[in-house]
């Protein structure tokens, strides 16, 4: 391969990498991108998990043997049995030499460094494969893990040029994937309340979204619990603000745990007092049965006074729900109506008959509606 050709590939794999919107398509793009760039059959990405003791593949492509997956669950090797993923680290690198790739056959090492992996080798003849190039990847200052690129037996080894050119693809590795690790922090953060540690409104309105065009397909479940913490301001006014934002966190960690019960579940802090767990699948009364604990223990915290939980489940009667922001109405206008009666357990939308007033609450006009909910609340106000 020429120099033009071996930039163009470099390119193409630092372009597959920045396209990604996953880690798993990042680790796709990176293996895919450095089997073309290296013309080999195969290619993986493994980690070196320092806390287990092991090198875990993340991602095999390209012609895969008996037994490999692309995404394995658990496809990992203790590492010692390559330990030269640490030994580079200690003594080439630390001695300000470079993670340089070499290259193993199904005959032994043939270029790169002296000695052979007999695991590796092994593994070449088991699966049909001729020859290797292994290149260690470094991020972030540290050993991160490694680039297997393999070749089919009966064809050309991998020469020196190859190893060179392995150890390039590996920084330009390296440097998609700590791209990618940016660009997940960055959506982590813009789906996460910073307080709880739960999802946020973003994320909430995403995940439901998606719900609903599911339960208009193919009919799933979708319930929506809304919680309404009481007494945040008493709390904030009277024993300060840190105090009420331990309430709130305190809170969070007992929707997260009730939000267990239900797998799946997506537990959110919609903003200020109010939370919210969105199931998708499990049954109503289910549901309900969770959000029944959430009151209990939100009880039992100590301090605020209790939470006011609403429910609105597409299993429950209230009618056609076509879009996320009814199934919101209804959840809202429950969780009103049980603040405005100091329930001590959810109030459900539609079992209260056919003229169930959390339904009518939620149907109506927003300016009627908004009357009824001060209504509700203006009833057994503080």
């Amino acid at each position: 391969m020429g120099e033009e050709s071996r930039l163009a590939a470099v390119v193409a794999l630092a372009q597959g990498m920045a396209a990604a919107h996953s880690s798993r398509e990042s680790w796709r793009a990176a293996a895919g991108g450095a089997c073309r760039a290296l013309g080999g059959s195969f290619a993986a990405l493994s980690v070196w998990e320092r806390e287990l003791g092991r090198l875990r593949v993340l991602v095999n492509v390209g012609e895969l043997a008996e037994g490999e997956e692309e995404f394995p669950d658990d496809e990992s090797y203790p590492v010692h049995q390559f330990a030269e993923i640490t030994e580079f680290l200690h003594e080439r690198w630390a001695g300000g030499g470079e993670p340089d790739a070499w290259v193993e056959t199904a005959e032994g090492t043939s270029t790169g460094r002296s000695g052979c992996c007999h695991q590796r080798v092994a593994a070449l003849r088991r699966r049909g494969r001729g020859c290797c190039v292994v290149a260690p990847i470094v991020l972030h200052g540290r050993a991160w893990g490694e680039l297997y690129v393999a070749r089919p037996a009966g064809v050309p080894v991998f020469g020196r040029a190859d190893a060179d050119f392995a150890t390039v693809l590996a920084a330009v590795v390296a440097a998609g994937l700590a791209q990618t690790e940016r660009l997940e922090e960055a959506r982590r953060l813009a789906f996460t309340d910073a307080l709880t540690g739960l999802a946020n409104r973003r994320a909430v309105d995403a995940r439901l979204d998606e719900a609903i065009e599911r339960h208009r397909r193919d009919g799933v479940v979708v319930s929506l619990v809304v919680c309404d913490l009481n007494g945040l301001k008493r709390v904030n006014d009277t024993l300060g603000h840190a105090v009420g934002d331990r309430l709130l966190e305190r809170f969070g960690t007992v929707l997260s745990l009730c939000g267990a019960m239900l797998p799946g579940a997506l537990a959110a802090r919609l903003g200020g007092d109010e939370f919210c767990l969105l199931a998708v699948g499990p049954s109503a009364d289910e549901v309900v049965k969770a959000a029944d604990e959430v009151c209990r223990r939100a009880v039992e915290l100590g301090i605020g006074d209790g939470v006011a939980c609403g429910v609105a489940s597409t299993e429950d009667p209230i009618g056609p729900v076509h879009s996320a922001r009814r199934l919101f109405r209804l959840a809202d206008a429950a969780q009103y109506r049980a603040k405005a009666e100091r329930a001590g357990h959810p109030v459900v939308a539609g079992r209260a008959g056919p003229e169930d007033p959390v339904v009518r609450l939620a149907d109506e006009p927003s300016r009627a509606a908004d009357g009824e909910r001060r209504r509700f609340r203006g009833r057994h106000s503080p």
